[in-house]
C-alpha cells in the first residue's frame, strides 16, 4: 500500500508514477481473438460450438445453447423468495431512474423560417455479455438490459459462459426480470464475433455491452465499427475522500468492496489528517482477515492501494480530478462544498451514509462506469447508450432564398461544383 504526502519532496513525481502504476500490460491477445473471430465470420455455428466445447467444457449444439423458458422458470423456482423480491426491487428502482433520463426531441422554426430540430430512436438490437458463468453477477444483468428496454430495444440478446452447460440461477432470474428476449449460453470472442456478424442460430445486433475478460474486452475492441460498443472496462477502482469525523471502520469497509472484486482493482484513502488514515489503514488490516475473498482483496491493496494526505479539501478535488476515479465517495461533512470542484467520476457518491456498494446493487443509476481514468471523457452506461440522435432540418422556399448565397459562397471555397448548384438551382 503507497503513502503519499502533498507536501513531502518529491510528491508530483511519486504520484505521476501511481496514476500509471496499472498500465502495465497483460499478455497479447490480439492474435489469438482475431483468429476466433475470422473462424466465427467464416463458419458461423461449426467455429461457435466448437469454441464452446473447448473452452467452457459443455457439448453445445444447436437444440441446447439457447436457454429455453422452462429453464428460466426453474431458476426462478430455486432462488429463494428473498433474492427474488430483492431483484425486482432494484430492477423498478433502475427502470424508474432510466425512464427520467429519457431524452426529449427537439423542433423548432427559426427566425428565418428554416426548421430545426432532432429526434431520439432506438437500437433495433443489442447484445449483453454477462461474464463468469456460476461466479457472474445478477446486478450486471439488471445494470445493463433494463436501461437497454426502457430506451425502446425491440431485441436484447445476452450471452453468458455455461461451464458444464450451467448458469446461475440469478443471472437467468434477473435476465427474466429485466425483459430479456433471447439468452444463448456461450461466452469469450466467440461470444462477441456471433453477436457482431451472426452466425446461423444468432442474429446480429448493433451494439455490444457488458463487462468481460481480456479476451472479451480485445473482441470487443476488435469488432467496433461493425457494431457499436459501451467502452472497454478495466478493473474496478474507488477512491474515498473522508474527513476525521468518519468512523474509520466504514472507510475501511467501503474500500475493500472495490478491493474484493478483483486483486488489479485500486482502492484509495484521500484525506487531509494522517491520523485518521492511520485509524482506517487499521481497520483495513483487520477486516481483510474476516472476509472470505481475503487473498484478493489483500493483493489488490498491497499492489495497488493507496493513501494520501492532502494539505485542503481544495487540493484533495484537484487530485481527485486528476485520478478520475470510477467511483468517488464524498465522506465528509458538507459534501455539497465539494461537488463544484469535481469534475471527473464516473459516479459520485455523496456523504457519509452513501457506501458505493448501494450504487453497486440498489440506487437505480447503471453501475457500469468508466475505468481507468476515462471518466475525463466519457461516462457511465445509460439509456443513452441505447438511442441515436437524428437531425431533422427543413427549409421552405423563403428560407432556403435567405440562405443559398452563404452556402453557395462555401460550396465554392471547397470547390465542390455539384454543391453549389444543388442551392442554386433552388434559388
Amino acid at each position: 500500500m503507497l503513502r503519499l504526502v502533498t507536501v513531502q519532496a518529491g510528491f508530483e513525481q511519486q504520484f505521476e508514477q501511481f496514476l500509471s502504476m496499472r498500465d502495465v500490460g497483460g499478455a497479447d491477445v490480439s492474435a489469438v481473438v482475431a483468429d476466433i473471430i475470422l473462424q466465427v465470420k467464416k463458419r458461423g455455428d461449426g467455429a461457435l460450438l466448437e469454441y464452446t466445447a473447448k473452452f467452457d467444457k459443455f457439448t453445445a449444439t444447436a437444440e441446447n445453447i439457447k436457454v429455453r423458458h422452462e429453464d428460466i422458470a426453474q431458476a426462478l423456482a430455486l432462488c429463494s423468495p428473498e433474492l427474488i423480491k430483492s431483484l425486482k426491487i432494484a430492477a423498478g428502482r433502475i427502470r424508474a431512474y432510466s425512464e427520467k433520463q429519457m431524452p426529449a426531441d427537439l423542433d423548432y422554426v427559426d427566425e428565418g423560417g428554416t426548421r430545426l430540430g432532432h429526434r431520439w430512436t432506438a437500437l433495433d438490437s443489442a447484445g449483453l455479455y454477462v461474464p463468469g458463468g456460476l461466479a457472474s453477477y445478477p446486478s450486471s444483468v439488471l445494470m445493463n438490459a433494463i436501461p437497454a428496454k426502457v430506451a425502446g430495444v425491440k431485441r436484447l440478446v445476452m450471452v453468458v459462459p455455461a461451464p458444464e452447460g450451467k448458469v446461475n440461477n440469478a443471472v437467468l432470474a434477473a435476465a427474466h426480470i429485466a425483459g430479456v428476449d433471447d439468452i444463448y449460453k456461450i461466452g469469450g470472442a466467440q461470444a462477441v464475433a456471433a453477436l457482431a456478424y451472426g452466425t446461423q442460430m444468432i442474429a446480429p445486433v448493433d451494439k455490444i455491452v457488458g463487462p468481460g475478460n481480456a479476451y472479451v474486452a480485445e473482441a470487443k475492441r476488435q469488432v467496433f465499427g461493425k457494431v457499436g460498443i459501451d467502452m472497454i472496462a478495466g478493473p474496478s477502482e474507488i477512491l474515498v475522500i473522508a474527513d476525521s469525523a468518519c468512523n474509520p471502520e466504514w472507510i475501511a469497509a467501503d474500500l475493500l468492496s472495490q478491493a474484493e472484486h478483483d486483486a488489479m482493482a485500486q482502492s484509495i484513502l484521500l484525506t487531509t489528517d494522517s491520523a485518521f488514515a492511520d485509524k482506517v489503514i487499521s481497520q483495513v488490516e483487520r477486516i481483510l482477515k474476516e472476509i472470505p475473498r481475503r487473498d484478493i482483496a489483500g493483493k489488490s491493496w498491497a499492489d495497488f492501494g493507496a493513501v494520501i494526505i492532502a494539505s485542503d479539501w481544495e487540493e484533495a478535488c484537484e487530485i481527485s480530478n486528476k485520478i478520475a476515479p470510477e467511483h468517488l465517495e464524498l465522506a465528509v461533512e458538507k459534501p455539497e462544498e465539494l461537488l463544484p470542484l469535481l469534475r471527473h467520476a464516473g459516479a459520485i457518491f455523496v456523504g457519509r451514509y452513501t457506501p458505493e456498494a448501494i450504487g453497486d446493487y440498489i440506487a437505480g443509476p447503471s453501475h457500469v462506469l468508466p475505468t481507468s481514468r476515462t471518466s475525463r471523457f466519457s461516462s457511465g452506461l445509460s439509456v443513452f447508450d441505447f438511442l441515436k440522435r437524428t437531425s431533422i432540418i427543413g427549409c421552405s422556399q423563403k428560407s432556403l432564398a435567405g440562405l443559398s448565397q452563404y452556402a453557395q459562397t462555401l460550396a465554392e471555397s471547397e470547390g465542390l461544383e455539384a454543391h453549389r448548384l444543388s442551392v442554386a438551382v433552388r434559388s
